[in-house]
């Protein structure tokens, strides 16, 4: 039995660490740190409901939008106003963007570079994944670079600048559309979607989409060499390494939905948990502070009642990040549960055959953004440009609201308690909270602590490799664990 501590991982928003014990050449238990604090719940006591806007997408440059989504929403609750489907269709426009140039970067910059090192040489696959992804020199990320960039053009005509755009409002977009501006906005789409079908799937999103198991998925993957598209080569080295069997958890998967629409959201709310889907209940979220460097909290807390204070004694715990727990259970989430609670019948099939592991999560990942893209594609046509795009909202003296979305990593809470105008108690909840978090009072580990149980650790590995992929498969944001 030895101990060793890895970290900080490169190629991981923020600072991380993981303490391991393994045995036999295998991680036998984790721990996993937040080493970094922030502070954002406190500077914001006392403060404006509004100043929400302009503080909380600080929190984070990469999902920046996503904090603004669920900041914006927290306060239309408190309101109480309905936004024009205009102002809607912007922000759904503007949100899917970041998440998919967060699918696109993650799969691109931090998980495929580690399949490119000198340890998988021996690999048939090595050379076409080594001259496509080898950091700094692999021939296809300046072109995915370029196509990212040229996406995210949408966010400057949208939201006027990114990250900490203020144009997303309780009340709807600030920013309204004209109609020679729905032209621009499908050509970067339409640039953006020819990028994809020659280079990341080699076919077109709706084939894509389509594809409804795993067997059909397999099948599709052989129509064409490896070489051919992105996800064809990472099946093909997903089935050599035998990815479906590493980092696998068996804990909820919840989703909180995403993206409004007229009838109801593109992806739902719920959780999944043994085959069986279930109503997403918030008032069962609590936070559990027993294992962080946090005091003022003897119980696990619902957001409402949580208290973040920083505690001197660091023996107190081993990271700053609580332990978030949906009606007392660990939490997976992540692209893999929103699209398993949507009922997305590939992602279904995958998890029943090997549950949620490496592989299932950057297939869900991957398999999202043909969906979303097809979706923003239809919010740009249902943009009615004589309509308006935002109204003005009055928030009360006082209001117990909270704003739930889905960021690219996974479910993503704001909760509100406002008193004479001003923020009485203000807690996030970030998806790395969840997928990160520390052992509760029950001793139960998070689930990436369950999920590198087994994971392959030889002592001739400084770095293990294997427990690298299991990090980087939740594609973890530190700096939005900890506030």
């Amino acid at each position: 039995m030895s101990r060793r501590i890895l970290g900080p991982f490169n190629r991981v928003e923020g600072d991380l660490e993981v303490r391991i014990e393994t045995r036999d050449g295998e991680v036998a238990e984790a721990w996993v740190t937040a080493p970094m604090y922030r502070g954002f719940e406190q500077i914001l006591h006392g403060k404006d409901p509004y100043d929400a806007l302009v503080f909380t997408p600080r929190i984070c440059g990469i999902c920046s939008v996503s904090q603004s989504v669920a900041a914006a929403e927290m306060l239309r609750a408190a309101a109480g106003i309905e936004r024009p489907y205009n102002g809607q269709l912007a922000i759904n426009l503007i949100h899917a963007c970041e998440n998919l140039a967060d699918h696109f970067t993650h799969f691109h910059l931090f998980f495929m570079p580690d399949f490119a090192r000198d340890l998988y040489r021996r690999h048939a696959w090595y050379e076409l994944v080594a001259s496509r992804f080898k950091a700094l020199r692999g021939e296809g990320i300046p072109a995915a670079m370029e196509a990212r960039a040229r996406f995210m053009h949408l966010l400057g005509l949208l939201a006027g600048k990114w990250p900490h755009s203020l144009a997303l409002q309780p009340g709807g977009s600030t920013r309204a559309v004209a109609a020679q501006e729905k032209i621009r906005l499908m050509k970067i789409l339409n640039g953006f979607r020819r990028y994809l079908e020659r280079h990341l799937f080699g076919d077109s999103l709706e084939r894509v989409a389509a594809l409804g198991s795993e067997d059909e998925l397999l099948g599709w993957a052989e129509e064409a060499e490896p070489g051919k598209s992105d996800l064809r080569l990472f099946l093909m080295l997903s089935d050599d390494l035998a990815l479906h069997r590493l980092g696998r958890t068996d804990t909820r998967l919840m989703s909180f939905g995403v993206y409004p629409q007229q009838k109801a959201p593109l992806f739902r709310a719920g959780s999944w948990k043994g085959g069986e889907h279930s109503t997403l209940h918030t008032a069962e979220i609590t936070e559990d502070v027993s294992h962080s460097w946090l005091e003022g909290q003897q119980q696990p807390r619902h957001p409402f009642q949580g208290v973040t204070l920083p505690a001197a004694d660091p023996a107190t715990g081993y990271s700053w990040c609580k332990a978030p727990r949906l009606a007392g259970e660990v939490v997976e989430v992540g692209a893999l549960a929103r699209q398993l609670v949507d009922g997305n019948p590939l992602v279904e099939d995958l998890v029943r055959c090997s549950g949620s592991n490496v592989r299932n999560r950057v297939i869900a990942r991957l398999i999202e953004i043909p969906r979303v893209l097809l979706a923003m594609e239809r919010w740009c046509h249902e943009i009615q440009p004589e309509a308006p795009f935002c109204q003005r909202a009055s928030l009360p003296d006082a209001a117990e609201v909270f704003g739930l979305t889905e960021a690219a990593r996974g479910s993503l809470g704001h909760w509100l308690r406002i008193r004479n105008g001003r923020i009485l108690n203000y807690q996030v909840v970030a998806p790395t909270t969840w997928n990160f978090s520390p052992r509760d009072r029950e001793q139960t580990p998070g689930p990436l602590e369950q999920a590198l149980v087994g994971t392959p650790a030889p002592a001739s590995q400084r770095e293990p490799v294997a427990v690298q992929h299991v990090v980087r498969s939740f594609d973890p944001c530190m700096v939005c664990t900890v506030h």
